[in-house]
């Protein structure tokens, strides 16, 4: 039972990040496929927090130590982002729900655009900070396996897209998106969407990775 619960949050969580990476190419799948995936993402959303509802009630158990107090605090972060998320995307929403005016395009449109950019981050991060503990977790079979071929050449695949994820991270401008440095999203219609995805992968992959030396870093003080 525990196994089966364990593969399910695994699942979701997979289809969480591969929806969200779809979702950054709003020109690639147009405004009525990109509103349905992100209710989707949000009822995905919904689910992920239900099976882990004991995850709340031990926030008064156990003691704090720098890594956990960065896991409850990204945690919650992510929380926030995801409700502003939800709340724009209703604001704006011009297919699935389709109010004739709920008073807040502008404001919304911009709200959209940075809790989008921040969520990405924030995800990503949430990634690689779990991968971390389950890195930790596994203890020695891990540090046995890093003399593997197959686990160096990994990392080398992971820094190569980390250094990739810098450019994109700049070219697609989400720094400034995520402090609203810019008024507007703006895309290329004619952009493969090989490309769009290689980008925010590499950007995906960044984060996760400084996400997880950072975790394993604290861990080892």
């Amino acid at each position: 039972m525990k196994k089966g619960r364990k593969g399910l949050k695994t699942v979701i969580d997979l289809a969480m990040m591969a929806l969200i990476l779809i979702l950054m190419a709003y020109h690639v799948t147009g405004n009525r496929l990109h509103e349905w995936l992100g209710i989707l993402l949000f009822l995905l959303f919904f689910l992920h927090h239900f099976l882990n509802l004991k995850w709340y009630g031990s926030l008064v158990k156990g003691k704090y130590g720098a890594p956990r107090i960065v896991g409850v605090v990204l945690n919650f972060l992510l929380l926030a982002d995801m409700v502003c998320m939800m709340a724009s995307s209703v604001m704006i929403s011009r297919d699935v729900f389709g109010f004739p005016d709920i008073g807040g395009g502008e404001f919304g449109r911009r709200m959209h655009m940075v809790s989008v950019s921040w969520g990405f981050v924030l995800m990503s991060v949430h990634l690689g900070f779990h991968g971390g503990m389950m890195s930790h977790m596994a203890g020695k079979r891990v540090r046995e396996k890093r003399k593997d071929l197959a686990v160096y050449a990994c990392r080398l695949m992971a820094a190569a897209l980390s250094v990739y994820g810098i450019c994109a991270f700049g070219e697609r401008e989400m720094g400034a998106k995520m402090f609203l440095m810019v008024k507007y999203s703006f895309f290329d219609q004619g952009e493969p969407a090989a490309w769009v995805f290689a980008d925010y992968f590499s950007v995906m992959v960044l984060f996760a990775v400084l996400s997880y030396y950072g975790m394993r870093r604290m861990r080892k003080r």
